[in-house]
């Protein structure tokens, strides 16, 4: 039957057009029946005529009569049927209206209570949901999103809530708990089954029941987090405890146990077993800071063993709470790597070489003495440990590190080596013309170590080395003497183009550095030239510890002379030299012939000198005598013409005795039998008595001599004679050489202990190619309109001077005159020894 009035509405049309079709479908039958059993009556069947009717027609008349009447039963069941149907589905519907009011009114009742609803009422069903939450809940309204619990939900809510979930379809476990959304409120969630349906409730937890739930979770994430904090420190080697505000121990861990000798941790709490002495608890007390927080070392007797530990104890007004760290080892540790790191402080110290160690925080954590002395960076400023940044830029400021067009990019670059895993090396060429070859060396756990090498002198030496290489590699070349080096191995090493020359060995032999030996085959062509090679064979591949330098000379089949010498060198091989001296022999030989014949002439020019020298002197005496007399009135008197020769007569032998008194000066300078009178000698007396002897000469050509002797010049040690006759010939020589009306001066002074003269004139001056010859004996320049002297005059000056152990400076430009300085010391040295006072 139907169950609702639509549903019985189309089963009664159904049925009525069912009994319809049976109807007619009977009465067609009994027809059809009719006219096959008598189709010639068939006609008079409707009219029904009279006709004698037999057995069978009468059955055939009975069973339509049945159908008949079956037909009209059926239709009579029919009838009452649909009328009832009617009533029934009238029922129905009104039945099923009041349900959905119902429904309507129960949906609007969920809907007023900030809930929603989630119905799974079948496997594979998609769930009903009822119910709104408001939108500061954090719960979406899409269904799709509000299923997508990781959407709205944190992510370890999403997963209980779906784990929840699972086991209530499972086993339909119910349950009820908090859930924290993404926008930070709570919402409760409650699940159940109900008839063979899943339900899923959520409600928005608000005002107290919200802090409630903030609370519980609150309290849930302390107490995991104070588990989790227990089960590490339960894990730890380190003695853990916590005491309430009273004092009482209220937890510890296995290390605590062990350390104060106890089973566990539990008995360590039951008997408030001490870790810390009174006088550790003491300081304890006293020194906690504002914070309540407590931290230092102290020795502590923990397993029957004193160690030391690093105690931190942290009070608050629940109690307090404290670890104790044993640091023993690592206090030994420390103490090692304090005195290793002294001693290769100490030892870096020592090293030319600058050091400095930078931190990981690029803090200057180390620097020896030569970094200090390289940079000359304040000491303050270093100890300071400042950046590497820091450094570079009071480097920069002093103008100490390579000047950059761009500095920044160069310091950055400088200071990726914090980050490099390969030492990084870099050339400074500093401004003041040193070079420094920069290590940054990275250190595996952060920090860079700098080394600063001074390579300039290696640099510098290089250079020269190479230089010096380059030209020695030239020199031998074009040497024409020939040069050969053999190795240790008896083998050339090296030769220059003279040695082929010299001995007509062709490139390609020399080339296949033969062996001594072989040089020896093809150069020796007699006895004489085997026997040097031979000696010179030896001389390399001897075995002698000590090898001496061989030193001859040979002579060859073709008239040549040659000098060898065979050098050891350091590492083993032989250096030999061969030199052509035939021409130089041959020289040699007529320069000791013509030697001995010079010889004989100077000893006889010396002879002539020495014995004109004293026979002139004997009659220039009389002359000189003679002439005075005559000039004297008391012998007479003259005519002026007679005056006149008589002074021409005395200038002129004053002139040649003069000369010939520095001549035998000379000669007892080359004789050597020279000495010198010495004495205290006052300066600026003999300097006068010098001037007094030049006045006539001064006045004559109005020459002005200017002076200069300080008062306080006192007196010095020297033969006054030689000293007043040096004087006068550099005065005399400077008025030679001067103009009339001109000035020559003359100064003295002491200068580190040594007298100093020096004598200017302002005349012509000497030429370049004269001033290295003038202290040359009877050399002599031309004086204008002055009789030239003899070339005596300088030779003596330097002779008498040389004598006092002193030395004689000659500076001169022609037209602007010369100026002649002689040094003379305080103690004069007399036959290579200092001379007594």
């Amino acid at each position: 039957m139907p169950v609702v009035g639509s549903d019985g509405a189309r089963e009664g049309a159904a049925w009525r057009g069912r009994i319809r079709t049976s109807v007619k479908f009977l009465t067609v039958s009994a027809v059809a029946l009719l006219t096959t059993r008598y189709p010639a009556d068939a006609a008079s069947l409707t009219g029904f005529p009279e006709a004698s009717i037999d057995a069978g027609s009468m059955m055939w008349l009975g069973v339509l009569g049945g159908v008949c009447a079956f037909a009209v039963t059926a239709a009579a069941a029919f009838i009452h049927l649909q009328r009832h149907s009617s009533r029934k589905a009238a029922s129905l519907t009104r039945e099923n209206q009041d349900l959905k009011l119902g429904i309507d009114r129960l949906e609007a009742m969920l809907n007023t209570d900030e809930q929603r609803v989630i119905v799974w009422s079948g496997s594979g069903s998609h769930p009903k949901i009822w119910g709104v939450l408001p939108e500061a809940s954090g719960v979406p309204r899409a269904a799709g999103q509000l299923l997508a619990f990781g959407s709205w939900l944190t992510a370890k809510c999403a997963a209980d809530l779906e784990l929840q979930l699972d086991r209530l379809f499972q086993t339909g476990e119910s349950f009820c708990t908090s859930f924290k959304t993404n926008s930070g409120t709570y919402v409760e969630a409650s699940g159940r089954t109900t008839g063979g349906a899943v339900v899923l409730r959520l409600r928005d937890l608000t005002g107290e029941r919200q802090m409630q739930a903030e609370l519980a979770a609150r309290n849930a994430r302390i107490s995991g987090e104070l588990h989790m904090l227990h089960a590490l420190l339960d894990a730890m080697p380190a003695p853990a405890w916590q005491r309430d505000a009273e004092g009482a121990m209220l937890w510890a861990n296995q290390a605590y146990a062990d350390a104060v000798e106890v089973v566990d941790a539990a008995a360590a709490v039951r008997d408030d077993a001490a870790f810390l002495d009174a006088a550790a608890r003491k300081a304890m007390t006293l020194t906690r800071n504002e914070d309540g927080c407590f931290n230092a070392r102290m020795p502590i007797v923990a397993g029957g063993e004193r160690r030391i530990f690093e105690v931190t104890d942290v009070s608050a007004n629940v109690g307090s709470a404290g670890i104790a760290i044993d640091i023993s080892e690592l206090e030994q540790v420390r103490k090692e790597l304090g005195r290793a790191e002294e001693f290769h402080g100490r030892t870096l110290d020592q090293l030319a070489t600058a050091v400095a160690i930078f931190s990981a925080e690029r803090k200057l954590q180390f620097y020896n003495a030569a970094f200090r002395q390289l940079w000359d960076l304040d000491a303050g400023f270093l100890d300071g440990h400042p950046d590497d940044g820091a450094v570079l830029d009071a480097l920069r400021a002093a103008r100490k590190i390579p000047e950059q067009a761009d500095y920044r990019g160069w310091r950055n670059k400088m200071l990726e080596s914090y980050q490099s895993l390969e030492a990084r090396e870099s050339w400074w060429h500093l401004p003041d013309g040193r070079t420094l070859r920069v290590i940054a060396n990275p250190h595996p756990q952060g920090g860079v170590t700098y080394i600063y090498e001074n390579v300039t002198e290696q640099l510098d030496l290089e250079s020269r080395y190479n230089a010096l290489a380059r030209v020695q590699g030239e020199t031998l070349d074009n040497l024409s003497e020939a040069v050969a080096v053999f190795g240790s191995d008896g083998r050339l090493r090296l030769w220059n183009p003279a040695f082929g020359r010299i001995w007509s060995l062709p490139e390609d032999q020399l080339s296949e550095l033969p062996h001594v030996k072989e040089v020896v085959r093809a150069c020796a062509k007699r006895e004489d030239e085997r026997d040097a090679w031979d000696r010179l064979a030896m001389s390399v591949t001897g075995l002698m510890d000590n090898r001496t330098q061989v030193v001859s000379r040979m002579e060859r089949h073709n008239g040549t002379v040659l000098d060898y010498a065979t050098v050891p060198l350091p590492d083993g091989g032989t250096l030999v030299t061969f030199v052509d001296v035939t021409d130089s022999v041959n020289v040699e030989r007529a320069l000791v012939e013509k030697n001995e014949a010079l010889e004989q002439a100077d000893q006889l020019k010396n002879a002539f000198i020495q014995h004109v020298s004293y026979e002139l002197r004997s009659p220039l005496t009389n002359i000189i005598g003679f002439a005075q007399l005559l000039s004297d009135p008391k012998f007479g008197d003259l005519s002026e013409k007679q005056g006149e020769y008589a002074d021409y007569i005395l200038s002129s032998s004053s002139a040649l005795l003069a000369i010939i008194n520095d001549i035998l000066d000379l000669a007892t300078l080359d004789a050597g039998i020279m000495e010198l009178d010495l004495g205290e000698v006052d300066v600026a007396a003999t300097v006068s008595a010098a001037v007094e002897g030049l006045k006539d000469r001064l006045n004559e050509t109005r020459i002005t001599l200017r002076t200069q002797v300080p008062n306080d010049i006192g007196t010095m040690f020297a033969d006054e004679k030689r000293l007043r006759q040096v004087l006068f010939n550099l005065i005399s020589n400077a008025v030679r050489y001067s103009q009339d009306d001109s000035v020559v001066d003359l100064s003295c002074k002491r200068q580190n202990g040594d007298i100093v003269f020096v004598v200017q004139d302002h005349g012509c001056g000497i030429p370049a190619d004269i001033l290295t010859q003038v202290f040359n004996r009877f050399v002599g320049r031309d004086a204008g309109s002055r009789r030239q002297g003899a070339g005596l005059g300088l030779a003596i000056v330097k002779s008498f001077v040389e004598l006092h152990g002193g030395h004689v400076d000659i500076e001169s430009e022609e037209g602007r005159g010369t100026t002649v300085t002689c040094t003379f010391p305080a103690k004069p040295q007399v036959g290579g020894r200092v001379a007594a006072e």
